[in-house]
């Protein structure tokens, strides 16, 4: 059978799970929050205050709950102005609506199968794995998991979209937009640089990544790259680029991926870099991670340093992002109904896996034999 494009046709799935981190809504709920996150780690609640003051900064709320019902309606639209019905329903891992309130959700409207949309561009752990255990966990209390799957609403997942058409467009618009804004603020885009900034992780979740295909690292430096090149066509000139990291949460005896944002910062400075770009490649919307740590930390470390300094936008609900996040729905519901379809990809590696093996990105550190993850192989799903 040949190859084509995936049809106006969400068949077999009756409903969208956007699935999500979650946020505090006010400052009651930040250190629940934090404990919710942290769980199983033993951090102390006067630790989680010292952390939570992020978001206390922010009046107690993140903004990444508001930024997920955006994106849930302009999924609505675009599906809506394909002919598409397909209701799109809203969870997160941390907080309401927990998993198990979308899973609710979508049994009282009798949905029988669903295609879960991850707000991570990247395969890792964290970005993967951890929500499909999530899933996993929430059916088993229910007694809904067996050895081939849910018995009650069965799920699927979208692939990881980091390497797709939309997904890097609407990060080069972005960094074009920005350079005009480092110009407008005095800055020289002829001499300025590109720096990628994304979570960081630790290294065990670094390496467990890459078993099987390209590391989270590598993920970021193949997309950045790609993203620099087209950026330097738009702008007429080279634009010189480098990946950074920030979010580092873990104990300071464990290794995580470096540098620092900041870090980097000075030590460009020292270097005689003056003008700068921030570009948040690794996070689809302006959540705490980017209001924080690039808008507040990032960008007082450069003024600090006298350099001129503008932050890219996420790809957030910019229109090419949503078409190609809709794309992935259709894309995924003719691969389950065993159809060839073209899977749309750029940068160097191949599209990646909608159902994972069994060994991907497992969280090798603490559980060497893994933990049941729905959407693999050895769950049949």
């Amino acid at each position: 059978m040949p190859s084509t494009s995936p049809a106006l046709d969400a068949r077999p799935y009756d409903a969208l799970l956007l699935y999500s981190f979650g946020g505090p809504d006010k400052p009651e709920d930040v250190v629940p929050f934090l404990r919710n996150v942290t769980a199983g780690k033993g951090i102390p609640d006067a630790r989680l205050e010292e952390v939570g003051e992020h978001y206390y900064g922010f009046g107690g709320k993140s903004p990444i709950n508001e930024q997920n019902l955006a994106l849930k309606a302009a999924l609505e639209s675009e599906l809506a102005s394909r002919g598409i019905d397909l209701p799109v329903v809203w969870g997160n891992r941390n907080w309401a609506p927990y998993t198990s309130d979308a899973v609710d959700e979508l049994e009282a409207m009798g949905a029988s199968r669903a295609v879960a949309l991850v707000t991570s561009a990247y395969s890792s752990y964290s970005g993967c794995r951890q929500y499909r255990e999530d899933l996993a966990v929430v059916l088993d209390k229910r007694g809904q998991l067996g050895p081939e799957g849910s018995t009650g609403v069965q799920f699927d997942k979208i692939r990881s979209y980091f390497n797709t058409p939309g997904f890097v467009q609407g990060n080069v618009d972005a960094v074009v937009e920005a350079f005009a804004q480092l110009e407008a603020d005095g800055g020289d885009p002829a001499a300025a640089k590109l720096v990628f900034v994304t979570h960081s992780v630790p290294d065990t979740m670094e390496a467990a990544s890459g078993v099987g295909h390209a590391s989270y690292s590598e993920q970021h430096l193949d997309i950045a790259a790609l993203v620099a090149a087209q950026v330097g066509e738009r702008l007429g000139h080279d634009v010189a680029w480098e990946l950074a990291y920030c979010s580092r949460s873990g104990p300071p005896h464990q290794p995580w991926l470096e540098p620092d944002v900041n870090d980097l910062l000075a030590e460009r400075a020292e270097q005689g870099l003056r003008d700068v770009v921030l570009s948040p490649i690794g996070f689809v919307s302006d959540h705490m991670e980017v209001a924080y740590d690039l808008d507040t930390e990032a960008i007082a470390t450069a003024r600090e340093l006298g350099m001129t300094a503008v932050r890219a936008g996420t790809v957030g609900t910019r229109p090419v992002f949503v078409k190609q996040l809709v794309d992935l729905v259709l894309e995924r519901a003719a691969l389950a109904r065993g159809e060839d379809v073209e899977q749309a990809v750029t940068g160097s590696f191949p599209a990646f896996p909608s159902i994972t093996p069994p060994d991907c990105c497992l969280r090798v550190h603490e559980h060497p034999s893994g933990i049941p993850a729905l959407c693999s192989e050895d769950m049949h799903r």
